[in-house]
């Protein structure tokens, strides 16, 4: 090798160790992470700052699926009970029907201290089962239906195993309870509805709802 190629060589090296030493110092967080590794850019932290809906209230019969962090004796998914109780490891029964799902994730954070250091607990609603509404008249299975079981006027029906013979498909309604007393009277007229027409008429379905086949 001539003098000339052995001083490329030796330029090559310099500069990169010269480049390895500055990207070492740098004092910028994306470069330092970028250097380090997956390890650090990938740090899995404990969930934090979860938004609640406080406006729902837990009912009988609702699917809760309760997680605390790292502890996965306690992550389970469970119904609340006909009583309005939920039962887990090592705190036994706890009250859930008449709470928000926030007030529930403190009631089982402050039971779950006496066993575990400072745990984390989320509780969330992941089937309503207590919400419920009514349909009634000539319809195959009259009777009341969890809310998760039908949307609107039209999945009521078809859950309710469809109309009788000699049902008034055009003269169906809804009664709604009002906020301040008494009831609204919402028509449904099947056959238009089916057809395409006046689809506003198959409202989205609320706790409640009785829907009168007549």
């Amino acid at each position: 090798m001539n003098k000339r190629a052995d001083r490329t060589l030796l330029y090559g090296t310099l500069l990169i160790a010269l480049s390895g030493s500055m990207l070492a110092q740098s004092t910028d967080p994306a470069i330092a992470a970028t250097a380090a590794g997956p390890s650090v850019a990938n740090t899995v932290t404990p969930p934090g700052g979860r938004a609640h809906d406080n406006t729902f209230v837990i009912g009988n019969d609702d699917v809760l699926s309760i997680n605390v962090w790292k502890e996965p004796e306690f992550t389970q998914s469970i119904p609340v009970r006909s009583d309005g109780k939920i039962s887990l490891p090592l705190i036994g029964e706890v009250q859930a029907a008449g709470k928000t799902p926030l007030q529930l994730e403190q009631d089982l954070t402050t039971k779950l201290k006496t066993y575990i250091t400072d745990p984390d607990v989320t509780v969330m609603v992941s089937k309503i089962n207590s919400q419920k509404f009514n349909i009634l008249g000539r319809v195959a299975k009259p009777g009341s239906y969890p809310l998760s079981a039908a949307n609107t006027v039209l999945d009521a029906i078809a859950a309710a195993g469809g109309f009788q013979d000699f049902a008034k498909q055009r003269g169906v309604y809804v009664l709604r309870p009002s906020p301040g007393g008494g009831e609204t009277r919402i028509a449904f007229n099947y056959k238009d509805v089916i057809k395409g027409k006046h689809p506003e008429e198959n409202i989205r379905l609320q706790a409640h709802d009785t829907i009168i086949v007549p």
